[in-house]
């Protein structure tokens, strides 16, 4: 949502006595499983360096958490550490290396084989150009920005602290993004969520506006009101701006209609009749009535100048 959405693998870490490129190749046989962004990472740096991927069996990807999968033998892990945990794996070994990527901005992907970690991948998604300009806009617009996210709180918050982020919630599952938004609700705020994956659908449709970042997922698309084609955060204040200046005009349109009725029916009634000798015939009032539609639709039809 706040990246391109192009990430890539920029470091591999492996442990005593593990090859990078095999980390690398075997990695990839199980990510390819997937449609995971990150996953498609790794596969694609496994192809550019010519690797010979193998084929994964017993493949299993839990919402969230990471994959695993059985090959040439070997069960092979894929994810954060908690994940590896209970997978039966410590993490530790690699933890120093691994908090050293994620200060950098980076996701850091451990790997087990079979009982032992083996490595760390580092992933790392450029931030798009106009991210920063379209936060600094909802800020001065007096919204307050929320980062939701799965990754580890050291990378979350580089990030937030290259956009300007105060609040983060780090290390949070699919479900857990959706009770943070119920929670914000709860408190008697107007929530609009935007993301990108299925991942974030749950929140995206707890929220008072879920708005699709595409192209996205599919399952993120139909959870969402609102769907951005082009994935640009600007998009948000636009469609914010836009908003605004609709319930305006819808204003404006309902006030008019009610002065203009409340001052056409009465005379086309025959009420000032007796005091004043106005009258309006059938067809000129046919006529006034029609003229009132004209106007709130060319009212309504400024929006198109609206400035975005």
């Amino acid at each position: 949502t706040l990246t391109e959405g192009k990430p890539a693998v920029t470091r591999i870490v492996a442990a005593d006595g593990f090859d990078q490129n095999e980390l690398l190749r075997i990695a990839a046989g199980v990510e390819r499983a997937s449609e995971h962004p990150l996953a498609l990472a790794i596969v694609e740096a496994a192809t550019e360096r010519d690797l010979d991927i193998p084929a994964v069996s017993d493949f299993d990807s839990p919402t969230g958490k990471g994959a695993l999968g059985t090959i040439e033998g070997q069960r092979i892990t894929l994810g954060n550490a908690r994940f590896l945990a209970e997978a039966g794996v410590d993490a530790d070994p690699m933890a120093a290396q691994a908090d050293a990527l994620r200060a950098d901005g980076a996701t850091a992907i451990f790997m087990g084989v079979d009982s032992r970690v083996a490595g760390v991948f580092a992933i790392a998604d450029p931030i798009k150009p106009t991210t920063a300009e379209a936060l600094a806009a909802l800020r001065a617009h007096g919204l307050k920005v929320v980062m939701l996210t799965g990754d580890n709180r050291t990378t979350a918050e580089a990030v937030a602290r290259q956009l300007g982020i105060d609040a983060v919630e780090a290390d949070v599952l699919p479900d857990q993004k959706a009770e943070v938004v119920a929670r914000l609700r709860q408190q008697g705020r107007v929530v609009a969520m935007a993301g990108d994956g299925v991942n974030d659908a749950p929140a995206l449709a707890t929220a008072d506006v879920g708005i699709a970042m595409g192209p996205g997922a599919d399952v993120a698309m139909e959870s969402a009101g609102v769907t951005l084609l082009k994935g640009d955060l600007n998009g948000i204040v636009r469609a914010r701006e836009l908003s605004h200046a609709t319930m305006a005009n819808i204003r404006q349109n309902l006030f008019f209609a009610f002065i203009y009725n409340a001052a056409g029916v009465p005379v086309a009634a025959g009420l000032l009749y007796p005091f004043f000798g106005i009258l309006l015939s059938p067809m000129i009032a046919a006529a006034a009535m029609a003229l009132s539609s004209v106007s709130v639709i060319a009212n309504a039809l400024r929006l198109n100048r609206v400035k975005l």
